[in-house]
């Protein structure tokens, strides 16, 4: 039979071992009391293992961390519910995550929104241009400039498309005549359809192309841009617009223009394409406007399949209906009116 001094020194080497305990023993060698606590000048690694080590053979549970989440008492408190007080589930908007966007991507999105006609012309445009640079001036001249002899004679019948096309090497004269390409093509594209602009560029290039022949002009893409602007300078005629820092009636702007090109020129030439878009313009405008409002037949208008296919399904029964008011307004006879519901 062990004596209870030995229990007790027994009993103290165990729970020193664990890194947990301290025994108070008395003077008589007597255990007296156990207290258990917990070391914090131990070893974080050794002790917490020491101590998972016990809990498992004691049955507890481990301080270990389990890889997930794990919810607790305070964060399921804290979730918004997602029902009203009637138990039926909320309307929540969608949130959109603003992600930055590249310089090429917000590019991209800016050229993907222009209408669908400018944005081939001004693709074109940069083509053209594009060639001139690799090709060089003497052969740009002679590959892309208009040539009537060659269009008719050779079926060179890429010429007046280049030439109309072409804006010269890229300088601020090039950026000012793109801008001007992109805000009046897309004005008129807007107001009359892609449709009917269709036909606009068709008829210009057509006239353009025996003007600038007789009066020996290679390129005439800023007549295009004058005689776009004639157009929509007559449709409203009366607006007033800003002009450098004048403010002047919108029909006296394609003179204006020419007017800058002339003094920045220093020559009267630089008149000549002006001239030549504004009488191009003005022809489309007289046949399409005017001469329908005298009596004339209006046959500048696009083909059936043409609307349908740039203008969309519905724009068939738009053009009946802007006709037949025409109709109506042309039959108007002048004179006394009439109440409205009279049948006299």
């Amino acid at each position: 039979m062990r004596s209870p001094f030995s229990i007790s020194v027994g009993m103290a080497a165990a729970v020193s071992c664990a890194g947990i305990t301290s025994i108070d023993a008395s003077s008589t060698f007597q255990p007296r009391r156990v207290t258990f606590t917990s070391q914090q000048t131990a070893t974080p690694t050794g002790d917490s293992h020491t101590f998972n080590t016990l809990l498992e053979l004691r049955g507890g549970a481990s301080r270990k961390k389990k890889g997930g989440r794990t919810a607790s008492l305070y964060s399921n408190s804290q979730k918004k519910s997602t029902k009203t007080a009637t138990g039926k589930e909320k309307v929540r908007g969608s949130v959109k995550e603003d992600a930055p966007k590249s310089a090429v991507s917000d590019t991209l999105t800016k050229y993907k929104a222009i209408l669908p006609l400018t944005r081939v012309y001004i693709t074109m445009v940069g083509v053209v241009t594009l060639l001139g640079l690799v090709l060089g001036e003497e052969m740009a001249q002679g590959l892309l400039a208009l040539d009537p002899i060659r269009v008719m004679y050779g079926l060179e019948l890429w010429r007046p498309i280049t030439a109309a096309c072409f804006l010269g090497p890229p300088s601020i004269g090039w950026l000012m005549n793109a801008y001007y390409l992109f805000e009046y093509g897309s004005s008129l594209e807007r107001a009359f359809g892609t449709a009917q602009h269709v036909l606009f560029l068709i008829i210009q290039m057509a006239f353009l192309s025996v003007f600038s022949g007789f009066f020996g002009q290679p390129f005439f893409a800023q007549s295009v841009i004058t005689s776009m602007l004639h157009v929509l300078s007559r449709s409203m005629p009366n607006q007033q617009v800003k002009w450098l820092i004048f403010t002047v009636p919108y029909w006296t702007l394609p003179y204006g223009l020419m007017a800058t090109d002339v003094l920045q020129a220093g020559n009267a030439a630089a008149a000549l394409p002006h001239v030549l878009g504004i009488l191009s313009g003005h022809l489309y405008f007289f046949h399409k406007n005017v001469w329908p409002k005298v009596g004339g037949e209006d046959w500048l208008v696009p083909p059936g399949f043409l609307r349908r296919k740039l203008d969309g399904e519905g724009s068939e029964d738009r053009s009946k209906s802007k006709e037949s008011i025409s109709n109506a307004l042309k039959a108007r006879k002048k004179g006394r009116g009439k109440k409205l519901g009279s049948s006299r």
